[in-house]
């Protein structure tokens, strides 16, 4: 009797001991961290606010980098110009930005976009300068993947005021000689115009907005079509760069086109030329802008208060 039951008690330990969840090991830092950081939101984020007030409640204002020409409205004789780069409103906004095409420049103001698309990637970035007639610059930038999801992915970017200065070297691309070039272009070595196939480099979108008038052009892929931009992206892009490191990798010669501006001088020394492009479209027609003092700007209308939910 004293042996059947020590056997049931040995039994009984063991099923005891197999119902014992395995040690775990000592939790790490980072595991605290993560418990004890509350769920990221997706669209908010601040507390989450009452579902009776979300329509309601003012949300945080925007800082003037984020929106320079903010409040503007058309004056009676003022139009808005036509903007053909291939960025239509709504790929603005997945991009954070404000549609090229609702923004209202003043006397002395410009716009100068740069959109860059590699061939061999997905990974695309989307620059704006803006010049204000107080002599503000302002310069912002977007990077992400534009490709397979319905939003673009992984976006990073800032808004900025540009350094002193910036806005003299703005103004001063107004007279580049790209803006009466043609839109799309091809190469000619001499021999008839490189027609050839781009699967290793990227496209340059160039925009230029001022009062009453928009010029697109595109360079792609040939050093010596780049070239012709070399100026341009040089200033664009080294305002750009420095503000978020996500952006700079992405680029890692920096703001230097010295090699595209040199096989662009040298085409033209060894009797080459660019031409426009088979299918080059026109430009948009111009209008002349009225000015400043014959349509001042309006003011913004007063915000009103949130009505109290009932």
């Amino acid at each position: 009797m004293v042996r059947l039951t020590a056997t049931i008690l040995c039994l009984v330990s063991f099923s005891s001991a197999l119902a014992q969840p395995a040690p775990q090991p000592p939790a790490t830092p980072a595991d605290q961290a993560q418990a004890a950081a509350p769920p990221p939101a997706l669209d908010w984020p601040w507390p989450p606010p009452d579902p009776k007030s979300w329509w309601d409640d003012k949300w945080p204002v925007a800082d003037e980098a984020a929106d320079p020409l903010a409040g503007r409205r058309l004056g009676r004789r003022e139009r808005l110009p036509v903007i053909d780069n291939g960025y239509d409103p709504l790929l603005y906004r997945l991009w954070g930005f404000q549609p090229l095409q609702n923004q209202i420049l003043r006397s002395g103001e410009m716009i100068l976009e740069v959109a860059i698309r590699p061939t061999n990637s997905a990974r695309q970035t989307l620059i704006r300068a803006t010049v204000r007639r107080d002599g503000k610059a302002f310069i912002q930038a977007r990077a992400g993947l534009g490709c397979c999801d319905p939003g673009i992915a992984r976006r990073v970017g800032f808004d900025a005021e540009a350094p002193p200065g910036s806005a003299e070297k703005l103004l001063a691309l107004r007279e580049d000689p790209l803006w009466n070039a043609p839109r799309e272009v091809r190469v000619d070595y001499g021999s008839g115009a490189a027609d050839a196939l781009c699967v290793d480099g990227a496209s340059y979108d160039l925009t230029l907005l001022v009062p009453g008038q928009a010029r697109s052009v595109r360079r792609s892929c040939d050093p010596a079509e780049v070239g012709q931009a070399a100026d341009v992206l040089e200033t664009v892009l080294g305002l750009a760069l420095g503000h978020e490191p996500r952006i700079d990798v992405i680029f890692p010669g920096g703001a230097n086109f010295a090699s595209a501006r040199s096989a662009y001088q040298s085409l033209a020394a060894d009797g080459g030329q660019i031409k426009a492009a088979p299918n080059s479209r026109p430009q948009p027609p111009a209008f002349p802008a009225p000015p400043v003092e014959a349509e001042p700007e309006a003011e913004p209308p007063p915000v009103p208060a949130p009505s109290a939910g009932y």
